[in-house]
């Protein structure tokens, strides 16, 4: 038996048909907000900006890479050099040294400033120093200057600028260098010297002290005036 198709019920279209074979989405497409659209053109124009940008930093870094291997073969020489230099010279304030004379008698050596010279720390430049040493029985002598330098080692002390030794017994001398071993009671000069005291007064070329005091030798022309005792 064969049927045959109701007239009242019409065949839908080919579309219709097609439309029926696809499957719906599970959701319907929502569209995008204005805000979400703002930020999207906001990253898109940053994104546009950066790329050439971060092309250029990374052509730069091609081209400098060997010169910036250079300065860092540099800088490590630099550092290399600098360690090898030595620290900053010692600098101490009111700095006072004391020490023995063969005789075991005491002598003192200080100053206002001393700094440590080069690389020896028994080598002292001094600003201001003043050295004073006992003779025994209760005598004395000072001497002071504008400059000097004491090895402490061998126990020299090197004066300059105005050097002034006192006496006890009231003698004075001037000159503008001397040389003083303090250990041995030895002390020297090549310059003009000027001494004044209970003898009268003296000028010389030079001057030699021997005998940890007791003997000074006026070297050189020299000239004096002596004072009659009263």
């Amino acid at each position: 038996m064969t049927t045959s198709p109701d007239p009242a019920t019409p065949n839908p279209p080919p579309s219709v048909l097609v439309a029926r074979r696809m499957i719906e989405p599970s959701r319907a497409r929502r569209s995008p907000t204005t805000g979400e659209m703002t930020r999207r053109r906001i990253t898109l124009a940053v994104v546009r900006r950066a790329l050439p940008i971060a092309a250029c930093l990374l052509l730069a870094a091609i081209v400098l890479w060997p010169e910036l291997n250079r300065t860092e073969e540099g800088l490590r020489v630099q550092i290399n050099l600098a360690a090898q230099v030595a620290p900053e010279a010692l600098r101490v304030a009111q700095p006072r040294y004391r020490g023995l004379d063969e005789q075991n008698r005491p002598y003192n050596v200080t100053a206002d400033i001393a700094t440590q010279a080069g690389t020896s720390q028994n080598i002292l430049d001094l600003i201001n120093p003043r050295a004073d040493q006992f003779l025994g029985e209760g005598a004395w002598v000072m001497v002071e200057s504008r400059e000097g330098r004491f090895d402490r080692a061998a126990n020299r002390l090197d004066l300059a600028g105005d050097v002034t030794l006192w006496h006890d017994n009231g003698t004075r001398m001037r000159t503008e260098q001397a040389m003083i071993r303090m250990n041995a009671g030895y002390a020297e000069g090549d310059a003009p010297v000027a001494a004044q005291g209970p003898f009268g007064t003296l000028t010389s070329e030079g001057f030699r002290i021997i005998d940890r005091g007791q003997v000074v030798i006026f070297t050189g022309r020299a000239h004096t005036t002596l004072e009659s005792a009263p």
